[in-house]
């Protein structure tokens, strides 16, 4: 049997394993009570006026706890995000490369980031970047929506796309 060693008010409130309240009684009769049931007694609300102490076997309740955190994590999905990195002098074919390989991320459920990187004095040029990313939008459009709308980011410009959700 394990008690709570912090309680230290001269009375509590006692709720048995059904929820049932047994009513307030001093802690040495919520020790016997809990003896008697083969239970630990353990403080839920310490702020209480009177604390409130539980009669359960913390033992399975930490156990079953656990195996609801695992069945939470066990539901999370993931989000990746994959990154295109392009510069304003690519080419066309590796332009469509880039395209391909964003439309597969898409279509498996993850966002792409889409960057243009400036060199140099590319920099005072950002409407080709611009251009190139409004097309790279526009060829996605099918799988893919902007979820970021294209911004400086330093010495990039970056857009983000998620896919299109399933109605």
């Amino acid at each position: 049997m394990r008690v709570n060693q912090r309680i230290r008010a001269p009375e509590i409130r006692v709720i048995d394993e059904e929820g049932k309240q047994l009513g307030i009684m001093s802690v040495p009769e919520a020790l016997v009570l809990a003896e008697q049931a083969e239970l630990d007694l353990v403080e839920v609300a310490p702020n209480a006026k009177p604390p409130v102490c539980r009669l359960m076997d913390f033992g399975k309740y930490q156990y079953e706890q656990a195996k609801r955190d695992r069945q939470a994590r066990k539901a999370q999905k993931v989000i990746e995000v994959k990154e295109v990195r392009l510069r304003p002098k690519t080419g066309d074919h590796d332009t469509e490369v880039r395209i391909r390989h964003a439309r597969k991320f898409l279509e498996s459920g993850a966002k792409v980031k889409v960057r243009v990187r400036f060199r140099g004095r590319e920099i005072y040029h950002p409407e080709v970047a611009a251009a190139i990313l409004s097309e790279f939008a526009e060829r996605l459009s099918d799988v893919g929506e902007v979820e970021v709308k294209p911004d400086m980011e330093g010495r990039s410009l970056l857009m983000i796309m998620a896919p299109l959700r399933k109605s």
